[in-house]
């Protein structure tokens, strides 16, 4: 068995607790209240020294549906495979619940069985705190934990609220409110804070009811966790403070961390007080104390990543050894149980500087092999494990990323993450869980599914058998789903979400949400990859697929997992038609005189991708899961009930749309998060390619892109600032149907 003395940590934590099965009855209550009394859930078996989850289910002579696992995560997963497998419903993170559709339930005939083949199922990136939930409130979170229960998922992370115990011990040693909350980053970056990329805010100060609100948030959040039988990880003290620290500990040993994606000093290179600094274990034993004084003693789990893209001080291998050894006893003097989880990303962002040989010695710092847990971060596209010898013996992870800054390209690797972690685990005795490491959580739900399942198989998933599945209970509500449907998600498995050409290795972004360029966007390759890796006109024949469906079976047009998924295809469909008209328009323009701006062929591809951005937002607008004021208004909600409220407001609004556009006060990484979402189609990125359009037709001289991008950046700049637009919604069948007459979309 491997690593019973890490799994361990669980059924103790949870025996402590005295376990209930409260949790997941109110989890039925909430999203099956009429069902509610059909289930009956029982522990069995329960012991300090299980290594996977098990579940049976089976039908009671009172004709209830039993539920007997050895964990609470099972007795959930179990829940979820009679709802899938037997009444053919389920529950998804965006469309939510479509459990509640059948007048009952049928019987088991005999009984179900399943065992999960790794300890562990992991959930969450740092920085899908950001990204995703950002703005979340209770309702949302509520959502998103019972779809976690349901998925098995029982290792998630907990980053929510931290800044309340970080004012809080900064304030202990001496900081001022004034030194501390100009180290503080706004809500949609307090990711890289956290992580000691950047430090400060832009447009405006973290008020101190943000604070207080998330840590009210995070303490619903964690109980939640723990009655569902998640054990949270939560935040250790990293090391990561405001420059002032110097003035209230003169003698603190520290040094600048490395500068950030270009940011200036003001808000990068964040001072690291080194972990052998004997104040270093005084906060990490005090932020460790809060955390349990605040929650309860709910984990022994803790993630603490100090060169997140950023390098340490020096490569020197001792150095690097004393660096986590101090910030393993740190730790483990806080609480003697602790594991210490980290991100793996490190060794793939910054392989230049993390040679086998460094990777080592700073692992090697901690002693105790069962008191790490890495998350080999990207395992589907670039995976760490193989050249680091499993982290040198160390407790890990294989998660699949898929996801950068929330991109929506649609887009898997199906083959990857089923055949590839059960290879995984044949190869590596240390191999302890599944998860997965988005960094923004967006569409492509059937991946993320697919990885979960696999976790509770030990052979690679029949990934066809597994997508029709998946389609009857998508679309729960039909009389008896169209055979279109089946056979546009099986054109979609077999194309679109099997890439196997890892030159384009997650989710692309469409060009449209690029600073337009003569160069330089079609065909880019890498995790932010612009490259269709799939014949285009699969995703047509997609597209007609799902709109008959609706035509023999109307009432699709009013089933909440339709309409989000032909809004997503249709997203697609036009992004690769915007994608064909430019690269028309530049080879045309490229072909003939620069100066010829009247010539008929480049005038009709540029009317063309302005009329498909239009087209894009009245599509997008059908759906509020596609829609930019759907995140603008989660922003702005958070502002407090008092007389700022209009100002910080605002100011949860710039951030809001900062993130998602320019990334930084001068868009240092701009377009990094982009999204397409109608208001955001329409009101930026229209306006760019239209100023794009007007530049080529009036340069009378060789096309100078930095001149064009210093007369966008006024316009970039103003829009983040913007407060109070109103977009018009469109319906979808009309708009369905203007896409199904129109040419353009059809072409090439």
């Amino acid at each position: 068995m491997k690593f019973i003395a890490i799994h361990t940590l669980l059924a103790a934590t949870a025996i402590g607790l005295s376990l209930s099965t409260q949790g997941i009855q109110s989890l039925v209550q909430r999203r099956l209240p009429d069902h509610a009394h059909n289930f009956e859930f029982s522990l069995v078996n329960v012991s300090q020294h299980v290594t996977n989850d098990s579940y049976v289910i089976s039908s009671t002579s009172e004709g209830k549906i039993l539920v007997e696992g050895n964990t609470l995560s099972a007795l959930s997963k179990g829940l979820h495979r009679f709802l899938t497998d037997v009444a053919e419903v389920d529950f998804y993170w965006f469309i939510g619940n479509r459990l509640n559709v059948k007048s009952s339930f049928p019987q088991l005939s005999e009984p179900l069985s399943g065992q999960s083949i790794v300890p562990w199922r992991y959930h969450f990136n740092t920085v899908t705190f950001s990204y995703t939930s950002a703005f979340w409130t209770w309702s949302d979170w509520e959502t998103q934990l019972d779809w976690m229960a349901l998925h098995g998922i029982n290792l998630p992370l907990a980053w929510v609220g931290v800044e309340k115990v970080l004012v809080e011990l900064f304030q202990e040693v001496g900081l001022t409110d004034d030194e501390i909350f100009t180290f503080l980053s706004g809500p949609a970056f307090q990711a890289w804070n956290r992580f000691g990329n950047i430090q400060g805010s832009w447009g405006g100060r973290l008020p101190y009811t943000w604070i207080e609100g998330q840590f009210e948030l995070q303490k619903k959040i964690v109980a939640r966790m723990v009655e569902l039988g998640m054990t949270p990880i939560l935040p250790a003290f990293t090391g990561f403070v405001p420059r002032a620290i110097t003035r209230a500990l003169p003698n603190a040993t520290v040094v600048n961390g490395s500068q950030w994606n270009g940011f200036q000093a003001e808000y990068t290179n964040v001072t690291f007080l080194q972990p052998f600094d004997p104040q270093f274990a005084i906060l990490q034993k005090r932020s460790i104390e809060k955390q349990q004084q605040l929650y309860g003693n709910i984990t022994k789990f803790y993630t603490l990543d100090q060169y997140n893209e950023n390098d340490p001080y020096t490569g020197d291998l001792a150095y690097l050894k004393s660096i986590s050894q101090s910030t393993w006893q740190s730790i483990k003097a806080a609480d003697p149980d602790a594991v210490w989880v980290m991100q793996g990303w490190l060794f793939t962002s910054n392989a230049d500087f993390w040679t086998n040989d460094r990777i080592e010695a700073y692992l090697s710092g901690v002693n105790s092999t069962t008191d790490m847990l890495i998350l080999d971060l990207f395992s589907e596209s670039s995976p760490q494990w193989q050249r680091t010898n499993s982290y040198f013996g160390k407790p890990w992870v294989w998660c699949q990323l898929h996801n950068y800054g929330g991109n929506m390209g649609l887009y898997g690797q199906i083959e990857n993450i089923t055949v590839n972690p059960i290879e995984a685990l044949s190869n590596s005795s240390s191999l302890v869980g599944f998860g997965l490491t988005m960094e923004g959580q967006e569409g492509n739900e059937i991946v993320y599914d697919l990885l979960l399942d696999q976790a509770w198989s030990s052979t690679p998933i029949d990934t066809e058998a597994y997508f029709y599945n998946w389609v009857t209970r998508r679309y729960a509500g039909a009389s008896s789903p169209p055979q279109a449907l089946y056979q546009a998600w099986e054109i979609m498995r077999a194309t679109v979400y099997n890439n196997t050409d890892l030159t384009t290795n997650a989710v692309s972004k469409s060009i449209l949400e690029l600073t337009p360029s003569i160069s330089g966007l079609a065909n880019r390759t890498g995790h932010h990859a612009t490259t269709v890796t799939y014949d285009p006109s699969m995703m047509k024949k997609t597209w007609y697929l799902l709109y008959s469906a609706a035509l023999v079976e109307p009432s699709l047009w009013s089933n909440p997992s339709y309409q989000y998924d032909i809004v997503d295809i249709t997203r697609q469909l036009l992004s690769n038609a915007f994608t064909l008209h430019y690269n028309t328009l530049m080879s045309t323009y490229k072909a003939t005189n620069a100066t010829n701006a009247t010539n008929a062929d480049t005038n009709t591809s540029r009317q063309a991708l302005l009329d498909i951005l239009r087209t894009l937002d009245k599509v997008l607008s059908t759906n509020t899961h596609f829609r930019l004021t759907t995140w603008i208004n989660a922003a702005r909600s958070l502002a407090p009930e008092w007389e700022n409220k209009s100002r910080i407001a605002d100011f949860y609004e710039y951030n809001a749309r900062n993130q998602i556009t320019l990334w930084g006060p001068q868009g240092e990484i701009s377009d990094y998060a982009s999204k397409s979402w109608s208001g955001l189609v329409s009101s930026y990125y229209l306006p760019r390619w239209a100023m794009f359009i007007n530049h080529l037709s009036s340069t009378s001289v060789e096309y100078n892109q930095t001149a064009f991008e210093e007369e966008l950046r006024d316009f970039e700049l103003e829009w983040q600032s913007r407060t109070g637009e109103v977009f018009e919604y469109a319906k979808l069948k009309d708009v369905m149907d203007e896409v199904f007459v129109s040419g353009y979309t059809f072409s090439g």
